[in-house]
């Protein structure tokens, strides 16, 4: 059986790419391997993603703790204690049995990366996940920051919501290098990572945005999914402050006519959180193999 859905085959056949997505699909599976658990407990942070149950909108958020918080308690089991700040907006979604949830746990100071996806219980602690699919992607445009720092518990600003974006959010999401994108289709759903030398997120208007979508692992997982389902949810972290700007939206991929690839996402809802994460990062040494933006 196919680890991919119509949506992602439709975009691989495209690109002429089946061979090597079946080819990289060999490597994805239900388990955690022993490497994959050590990698795991060593990470500060991980990133959700899921459709709130009430509004159908979905969300990437952010969990934070020490390592060892997010922690491989079976070969097929994850469990992360603690949870979402207050007023999340994928809080609903992780308190609710059976939520389809897609993680990526992503570590900058060794590039690496690791996705897990599958279906969410809550716990006294937090909550476990068993495992659907687990998989590492390559390196390919996670810049480096060499180290972190934990910055002592302090009250959280509250977030201000909109559906408009402000000056300093245009501002900020066109000098980023890192974003998280959630999206989902029928059998799941998924996380990843994109990344690229500041002005790779092009902010179009108070309410569009748009990033070209680099040469990847031939999967087409994200951009499957949004071919058979637009909803996506955006998360940018400021790694010096711990502010985080989470969108809702939908988003859609056009085709240039030389086959290049560009997403267009049009917002629903902005949260934008001050000091929302403990965590504060070294700058970063870009990847070299980030593109100069071209537009």
């Amino acid at each position: 059986m196919s680890v991919y859905h119509e949506g992602s085959r439709a975009l691989q056949d495209r690109v002429g790419v089946r061979e090597a997505a079946d080819h990289v699909g060999r490597a994805m599976g239900d388990g955690i391997k022993p490497i994959a658990a050590a990698f795991l407990e060593l990470q500060p942070l991980l990133v959700l993603g899921a459709a709130d149950p009430e509004t159908g909108r979905v969300w990437a958020s952010p969990m934070t703790g020490p390592p060892g918080f997010a922690r491989a308690t079976t070969s097929h089991q994850m469990s992360v204690t603690g949870g979402v700040r207050p007023g999340d907006p994928l809080a609903p979604a992780l308190t609710a049995d059976g939520t389809q949830i897609g993680t990526i746990a992503l570590d900058p100071r060794t590039r690496r990366r690791m996705r897990l996806n599958g279906r969410l219980r809550p716990t006294e602690r937090g909550l476990a996940i068993s495992a659907d699919r687990v998989f590492s992607n390559c390196p390919k445009y996670i810049q480096r920051r060499q180290s972190y720092e934990m910055v002592p518990g302090r009250g959280v600003e509250a977030g201000r919501r909109s559906t408009e974006l402000a000056q300093g959010q245009r501002e900020f999401m066109a000098s980023s290098d890192t974003f998280f994108i959630a999206t989902v289709h029928e059998g799941g759903a998924e996380v990843s990572h994109r990344g690229g030398n500041p002005g790779f997120v092009r902010v179009d208007s108070s309410r569009t945005l748009s990033w070209r979508d680099y040469p990847g692992n031939s999967m087409f997982l994200t951009l499957g999914n949004i071919r058979s389902d637009s909803r996506a949810g955006l998360l940018f972290l400021d790694w010096t402050t711990g502010t985080t700007l989470q969108l809702t939206g939908e988003a859609r991929t056009l085709f240039g006519a030389d086959g290049s690839r560009r997403v267009h996402f049009t917002l629903t809802e902005a949260l934008e959180t001050p000091s929302a994460l403990p965590l504060r990062w070294s700058a970063p040494e870009y990847s070299p193999a980030n593109p100069v933006p071209a537009d």
